[in-house]
């Protein structure tokens, strides 16, 4: 007769950690694989930023004056990075739309049936997620290039896209946390529409000052706003002169902001996973 034992949860510090480790790494391995599957997806969450890039340089840029040397004069190497932060921006919606898929597929209750660390599920979700957003990023950098768009240089670029990834990994706590609180992928999906102002009152596509009061004040303290301003910084884009506090300080803003969205949603979705089918 034949005896099936299940592992017991290791009681050593310094192992609970490694097999969270290894555990969330293979979370990220199934992610990745998921992708190479099955690339219409990849292809499908790319194609609106890039949509949307030559959109705005194309049909809108020309009639933009933001730096007030008149119509479109300045506008690619503004919108750009604005561009780059709104596809940061909106990738939690992908995350949150993956998340609940595999809850209602029940790749979840498989998960929550083995022996895996409580933390894996959703740390895994976040480094892969992470790796998916670099590959888009290089990719909408090299378009920009395409168009005519240069940076300063390439330690500007490398910082810049930290920030970028910066903003997107605390984003991804907050999709995760969403993918498990809402039934399916379809509800997920009609969240977008919520989601979309998030990107869009911001100084993605125009600054602040351009806005009415109310909607400036917003759209200067939106944590997109502090990474768009740092990130064409960076790049060496025109300065855009500004008189508030938040847009004179987006280099603190763009790390802080973050840390504040990470510290509320990474114990959320952790707290979350562990609460399912109770």
């Amino acid at each position: 007769m034949t005896t099936i034992t299940t592992p017991t949860p290791p009681k050593n510090t310094t192992m609970r950690a490694y097999w969270a480790v290894r555990d969330c790494w293979t979370i990220v391995v199934q992610e990745l694989h998921h992708h190479i599957r099955q690339p219409s997806i990849f292809a499908w969450q790319l194609g609106f930023p890039v949509v949307m890039v030559l959109l705005f340089v194309y049909v809108f840029g020309s009639a933009m004056d933001v730096t007030g040397a008149g119509a479109g004069e300045g506008y690619l190497a503004f919108a750009i990075p604005g561009l780059l932060a709104m596809t940061m921006s909106f990738g939690f919606m992908n995350t949150a739309v993956a998340v609940a898929y595999a809850k209602e597929k029940g790749f979840t209750d498989r998960f929550r049936s083995m022996p895996m660390a409580p933390s894996a599920f959703v740390t895994g979700r976040g480094v892969a997620d992470i790796i998916h957003a670099a590959v888009d990023l290089t990719i909408l950098i090299l378009l920009a290039l395409a168009l005519g768009w240069r940076p300063d240089n390439l330690s500007g670029v490398l910082a810049a896209a930290a920030i970028l990834l910066w903003l997107r990994l605390a984003l991804i706590w907050v999709g995760v946390w969403i993918g498990l609180l809402v039934g399916n992928s379809e509800g997920a999906n009609n969240l977008f529409a919520l989601a979309f102002p998030v990107g869009m009152i911001s100084s993605v596509f125009t600054p602040p000052s351009m806005m009415p009061n109310w909607l400036g004040t917003i759209a200067a303290w939106n944590p997109v706003s502090a990474t768009a301003t740092t990130a064409r910084d960076l790049f060496g884009a025109h300065s855009i002169a500004s008189d508030t506090w938040i847009e004179n300080n987006a280099a603190a803003a763009s790390l802080i902001w973050p840390l504040i969205i990470t510290a509320i949603f990474l114990p959320l979705a952790i707290h979350r996973w562990k609460k399912l089918s109770r």
